[in-house]
């Protein structure tokens, strides 16, 4: 069974900083950074393959970073010099491996996360 927990998130000043957190349970072996602003589409914004290469949206490249922590296996997303038109609902996605092929940002994910808001004023 697979499950997402997020956590992080909140409101920040233009500038500023948030990392936000992803707990997975279950097989997964890919995963991906979403956000959705209120009427926008959501967006992709980081992609990790099962080999742990990651893929950045040009929105987001060179201020945010996604990785694992080797401690406790939770990924993160670490947002530097954040801009007000980074607010947005945050989600994490996973997949299985047999689900995992071309990207989440391809092929809809499965499991998600229950979402958290970042405000950047």
């Amino acid at each position: 069974h697979v499950q997402l927990v997020e956590s992080g998130g909140g409101s920040v000043q233009a500038g500023g900083t948030l990392r936000l957190s992803c707990a997975a349970s279950g097989n997964t072996k890919c995963m991906a950074w979403f956000r959705q602003a209120p009427g926008k589409e959501r967006e992709g914004i980081a992609n990790v393959d099962m080999t742990g290469k990651i893929f950045y949206a040009q929105s987001v490249k060179g201020r945010f970073t996604a990785s694992k922590d080797k401690v406790d296996a939770t990924w993160q997303l670490q947002m530097n010099s954040l801009r007000p038109e980074d607010t947005a609902m945050y989600y994490c996605a996973a997949d299985t491996p047999a689900y995992c092929s071309g990207g989440l940002f391809i092929h809809r994910p499965r499991y998600w996360g229950q979402g958290t808001q970042v405000t950047v004023s």
